[in-house]
């Protein structure tokens, strides 16, 4: 068994403000959208993966994926997403055993009146406090930091679809 590989003071530092800084602009970036869009953001994400998606629609399965998501806790959402009139589920027609998941065109129009709060708040509380260098950086370490966890989410084309953000 190989011995383990202990972080160094400097880099538990990093790792302990990294931990900290996301989950502090997880929460900002939630309370913001509940306060100006009544949704919480795994919400909005769930509707941001659906404006990207051909049709708006995807296999729940690979909805729940592409959200790091279990397929319960992805059923649980996206029955919430139902009620509200953003998102419906249909049957597959090639497989019986899976169902698909429609963004409404409500459902597009409430990620559109969110979208620009959201975006506001992700300006200034990241993109903002950063030079153009640093943002360079976050990037290239993002993708290589994803490409070692799901190399399928690194695909470029992603941020070229649906509502920003």
């Amino acid at each position: 068994m190989a011995e383990t590989r202990w972080l160094s003071a400097d880099e538990q530092d990093v790792w302990r403000t990294f931990v900290t800084m996301l989950g502090a602009l997880n929460d900002h970036l939630d309370r913001q959208l509940q306060r100006d869009s009544g949704m919480p953001y795994t919400y909005y994400e769930i509707l941001v993966v659906l404006s990207h998606a051909p049709d708006r629609t995807l296999r729940m399965s690979e909805l729940a994926g592409l959200r790091g998501s279990s397929r319960s806790r992805l059923s649980h959402a996206v029955a919430r997403l139902e009620h509200a009139g953003w998102v419906e589920r249909r049957d597959c027609p090639t497989d019986k055993r899976g169902s698909l998941a429609v963004l409404t065109d409500v459902g597009f129009a409430a990620l559109a009146a969110a979208a620009p709060g959201h975006v506001t708040a992700v300006r200034e509380n990241l993109f903002d406090r950063l030079t153009p260098d640093q943002v360079r950086v976050l990037g290239e370490i993002s993708v290589a930091v994803l490409g070692g966890l799901d190399p399928d989410k690194t695909l470029p084309g992603n941020r070229e679809l649906g509502v920003g953000c």
